[in-house]
C-alpha cells in the first residue's frame, strides 16, 4: 500500500469521526432503529450509548491506522478493506434514506466524504497490489535454464563432462 493510500485511510477514519459527530448532533439514535438498538446495548441513555459506540469505532480506526496501515504492516490490506466496504455503504445509505424520506437524515452531509474516500481507497489499493501469480512461489520455477529442484546446487568450480 503506497503512502497516498495510507493517508487516505487516515482521512477515512477522520471522516468517520466527523460523520459520527453529525449523527450525534442530529440524534440519529432517535430516528434510526438500528442506531437506537446498538446504543441501547451500551447504555439506557441512548445519547451516551451512541457516543460510546462511535468513540470506540473511531478509536479502533485510529489503532488500525497507527498499528497496521501507517507502518505498512503486511496485514494492512486486511484492516483497510472492511473499512472501505462499511464506509462506502455508509456513504451510499445516508443519501438514499434522505431521498426516500424526502428530508434531511442525520449523517447525510458527511456521507459523500465517506463514499469518495472509500472509492479512492478501493481503486488505489487494488491498483497497487501485485498480481496473484507473481506473489506465489512455485516449486518448478526455472533457474538458470534448468528446473529448480528445491535444493541448493553449486556450479562454481564443478566440471560436467
Amino acid at each position: 500500500m503506497d503512502s497516498r493510500s495510507r493517508f487516505a485511510f487516515l482521512i477515512l477514519v477522520l471522516a468517520q469521526a466527523a460523520h459520527s459527530i453529525e449523527e450525534y448532533t442530529f440524534k440519529l439514535y432517535d430516528v434510526f432503529v438500528p442506531a437506537r438498538f446498538v446504543s441501547g446495548l451500551v447504555s439506557d441513555d441512548l445519547a451516551t450509548g451512541f457516543a460510546v459506540v462511535n468513540i470506540g469505532l473511531v478509536a479502533f480506526g485510529i489503532w488500525c491506522y497507527l498499528a497496521r496501515v501507517r507502518p505498512a504492516h503486511i496485514s494492512a490490506h486486511q484492516w483497510v478493506w472492511p473499512w472501505v466496504l462499511i464506509e462506502g455503504a455508509n456513504g451510499i445509505g445516508h443519501p438514499v434514506i434522505a431521498l426516500a424520506r424526502g428530508q434531511y437524515f442525520p449523517g447525510v452531509l458527511t456521507a459523500p466524504l465517506l463514499l469518495a474516500t472509500s472509492l479512492y481507497l478501493l481503486h488505489s489499493t487494488r491498483a497497487h497490489r501485485a498480481p496473484r501469480a507473481s506473489r506465489r512461489l512455485t516449486a518448478a520455477a526455472p533457474v538458470g535454464g534448468r528446473e529448480a529442484t528445491g535444493r541448493f546446487e553449486t556450479t562454481v568450480g564443478s566440471r560436467r563432462g
